[in-house]
């Protein structure tokens, strides 16, 4: 399954080694050098899941995770390792915790299954981090020996130089240089050599040429014997710590899974950054044999011209035209789309739908075999005999220049049963070819559909277009005239070919013109859709603004609105607080009335629903209701029933219990407003049906205050029958004001027990 031959003749390891260009880290590098494709339905999309989940969901960054498998084996035998080496086993442990913490903050799912293999390896990260420097060196409190130690070791140094630079001077005239050095990690004088036995000590070192001695002065011998024994002990704890921290590495049995994690999310991010440089999309499975690619793409080409590629009914599809017409990108470009999305990659087209296969037959280009002492054209057959050998309704079948090497004729004979064999086994694929005959073949026979390349005569270069439906042309004659070939030659060569080549190529060439006059067209009408989605877009940006339009409107109103009815509710509560001047109370009586018809005045009318032709009484007409001794304004008409507004009460009454209200004629001839305030009529009568009672209640109070200012007497309150409840609740309000001197219910004919007579004290 997916030989390596087949791999290498599509250049996918090209394809792996630009995905390890993009890893992290080594152990991504080695993965992606290691990637195959796999034919598991389930793994491939679950791959592709997870590389979704990279591009739109978690960055990974892997950047300063180390390859410490070698560093964790070393430790799992028992050997000790460097300072450095824990240093790096730390930060890779460290940053893989990171990384978890990460997938599971931004993961939109895929990644989390995959970030279960990433260990806690908290503590051990926290030991090496406490114990070792930047450098990798052991801090002095790694232990507390090793810091007692340490704090000894460095006095001690201190003395010893000390007491060497107090010899100095004494020694001044046989020393080579006026110095303290360290040899062999004993501190030391560097003597000429000539004069080394002047000096009391022991010589420890020479220097390469012998003209220097380097003697330890025996004043400072038991000082060096003390410090030796220091730096010996310390190197043991150094030693006893590191053999304590590679033992937690070797202890630590999560280590391996968490490598192992850290080079699978090191792949998915090489994946992604791969999607992302080279404009890549994740292919959609579809049914076995059904391939259709969208201006797809060689990935590996700069600038590679997009084609379209689809097989299905047409299970093969046979591409002539002539040499460097773009013939094999094609066909690997589709090889490719298939192996990338089966190693859970995306691919290089614009839309794709693949199936999954189990594997790719492969005979592309030349090849020969001197060590079996194969020709070019031995070589095709042995790899068209596998080809045969495996090909089926699971394998994608591509195959170039299918018959080249031999006899033309011979050669199309062969190819011809070649792709028969192929169609009976129900294999897909793509194949190349120069024969004329199968051109024929392939417009005659069912599965079999023949495409070129386009190519343009004009200047003999190719366009990479590829056309389906149409045979290509071999442009040979076409192309030795523009070459500057004899034009008797062209003749006689077109003579050779005899009639039937002549009548194929003309017949092609009128194919060719009629797809180019087809395609023009096409181009047109593409055109003038291009025009209308444009004039549509632009309609509905028009149609959005003025929504928006409308929105701010409204908001505006709604805010103008709110300015109103605060300026009004601190109008009442002003004059409600001049109102407890008793001298003021009418002016602000008669100034609160002019208030309230003015709003009346001021209030929209209702929008006319319905209009009775012939009925000088229709919506928004003001009327009076005789039975309820009001007035109000028409709000509905239903046949003989109106909706009439009377104060805060909607009623509604018959058509002819109602009576069209007369206009008051105008007075004074529109005379100016003199800056008095006029007194209006105050309405008497109170509606309180289908309020409750807090608010009937308030409503009652406010017309009795108003009543007791302006000296007017009685009150007529409409509260309605029903069962009584509002009328004894008001009456029981009454009971306890003060300014009411009495009430009692109204006349039968006047609302009886619906409407309650108040007489206020004047």
């Amino acid at each position: 399954m997916f030989a390596d031959a087949a791999l290498e003749a599509l250049d996918f390891p090209r394809v792996r080694s630009a995905l390890a260009q993009r890893a992290a880290t080594g152990l991504g590098v080695e993965r992606c050098l290691a990637l195959r494709p796999s034919d598991d339905p389930e793994r491939i999309a679950r791959e592709l899941d997870e590389v979704e989940d990279a591009l739109f969901g978690v960055s990974l960054s892997l950047g300063g995770i180390f390859d410490i498998r070698e560093v964790q084996a070393r430790a799992a035998e028992g050997r000790v390792l460097s300072g450095s080496e824990l240093l790096q086993v730390a930060y890779s442990l460290d940053g893989a915790m990171t990384v978890r913490r990460a997938i599971h903050a931004n993961s939109r799912g895929a990644l989390r299954e995959v970030a279960l293999g990433l260990g806690d390896h908290s503590e051990l990260v926290s030991r090496y981090l406490s114990a070792l420097t930047r450098e990798g060196e052991l801090r002095d409190d790694a232990s507390p020996r090793l810091r007692d130690l340490r704090h000894r070791i460095e006095p001690l140094r201190g003395r010893i130089r000390d007491r060497l630079q107090a010899s100095l001077e004494r020694w001044a005239d046989v020393l080579q240089e006026n110095i303290v050095t360290l040899r062999r990690d004993r501190y030391v004088l560097p003597v000429q050599a000539s004069r080394v036995g002047q000096v009391d000590g022991i010589i420890v070192d020479a220097s390469a040429t012998g003209q220097t001695y380097f003697v330890e002065p025996a004043a400072v011998t038991q000082l060096n014997n003390e410090l030796t024994r220091l730096r010996l002990d310390e190197e043991a704890e150094v030693r006893r710590i590191l053999t304590e921290l590679s033992g937690l590495l070797a202890r630590d049995a999560a280590v391996p899974m968490t490598l192992d994690t850290i080079a699978q999310l090191d792949l998915i991010a090489a994946k992604a950054a791969l999607a992302r440089d080279w404009r890549l999309n994740r292919a959609q499975p579809s049914p076995a044999g059904v391939y259709d690619l969208r201006a797809a793409r060689h990935p590996l080409i700069e600038g590679a011209v997009a084609n379209d590629l689809a097989l299905g009914e047409t299970r093969l599809l046979l591409i002539t035209g002539p040499n460097m017409g773009g013939k094999t990108v094609t066909l690997k470009t589709l090889g490719l789309a298939v192996l990338m999305n089966q190693c859970g990659m995306y691919v290089a087209a614009d839309h794709a739908e693949l199936p999954v296969v189990r594997d790719v037959l492969v005979d592309i280009g030349d090849e020969q075999s001197i060590e079996a002492s194969l020709s070019t054209f031995a070589s095709h057959l042995k790899h068209l005999r596998d080809v045969l050998d495996e090909a089926g309704p699971g394998t994608l079948i591509l195959v170039d220049e299918l018959g080249s090497g031999t006899d033309p004729e011979e050669g199309a004979a062969l190819s011809q049963a070649i792709i028969e064999g192929l169609l009976e086994r129900d294999a897909r694929g793509i194949i190349t070819s120069h024969l004329a005959p199968l051109k024929l073949f392939a417009l005659e026979t069912p599965g079999l559909k023949n495409a070129s390349m386009g190519f343009e005569v004009s200047t003999l270069s190719p366009t990479y277009r590829l056309q389906v439906g149409q045979p290509g042309r071999s442009y040979a004659l076409a192309i030795a005239g523009r070459m500057g070939l004899p034009a008797g030659v062209l003749r006689r060569a077109e003579e050779v070919l005899g009639p039937e080549a002549n009548l194929m190529e003309r017949m092609l060439a009128g194919i060719e013109q009629e797809r180019r006059e087809l395609a023009a067209q096409l181009e047109a009408a593409d055109a003038a859709r291009r025009e209308t989605e444009a004039a549509l877009a632009k309609a509905r940006r028009d149609r959005d603004e003025l929504e928006q339009r409308r929105d701010e409107l409204l908001a505006e109103a709604v805010q103008k609105a709110d300015a109103l009815y605060a300026d009004a509710a601190e109008n009442v509560r002003r004059m409600r607080r001049r109102a407890q001047d008793a001298e003021a109370r009418p002016r602000v009586m008669q100034e609160l009335q002019g208030l309230r018809h003015a709003a009346q005045k001021a209030r929209p009318k209702p929008r006319v629903q319905e209009e009775v032709r012939g009925d000088p009484i229709q919506v928004g007409s003001d009327v009076t209701v005789p039975a309820y001794g009001a007035s109000g304004q028409v709000l509905e008409m239903r046949g003989d029933q109106l909706v009439v507004q009377l104060g805060l009460m909607k009623v509604s009454v018959r058509r002819r219990d109602v009576r069209l209200k007369q206009p008051e004629k105008q007075r004074g001839g529109g005379r100016r407003f003199t800056g008095t305030v006029r007194k209006r009529a105050f309405d008497r009568e109170i509606q309180l049906r289908g309020l409750g009672v807090a608010e009937a209640e308030e409503e009652l109070r406010q017309a009795i205050t108003e009543a007791h200012a302006l000296k007017e007497t009685p009150l007529r309150v409409v509260h309605g029958k029903g069962q009584g409840v509002l009328r004894r609740l008001l009456r029981d309000y009454l009971k306890t004001d003060k300014r009411v001197e009495s009430y009692h219910d109204a006349e039968a004919n006047q609302g009886g027990h619906g409407v309650t007579i108040v007489n206020v004290k004047v």
